[in-house]
């Protein structure tokens, strides 16, 4: 799944150098996601979670 079909108000996984997201999409900007996690309830920017790149493990899909 690419960044460009991610839809406010859906919930992802995301799996990126060992780390485990679930999120769900709540504003769409022109560059970035603001997101809120699923199990802490915080809010970040998914630019957050490859700050420091993209893994071998590197996974994205729909809930």
């Amino acid at each position: 799944m690419y960044w460009n079909n991610l839809r406010v108000g859906k919930k992802y996984r995301l799996t990126n150098m060992g780390d485990v997201y679930d999120f769900q999409v709540v504003e769409i900007f022109e560059d970035d996601f603001k997101v809120k996690d699923m199990n802490t309830l915080d809010y970040f920017y998914l630019s957050e979670t490859i700050a420091f790149g993209k893994g071998p493990d590197y996974d994205l899909y729909e809930l």
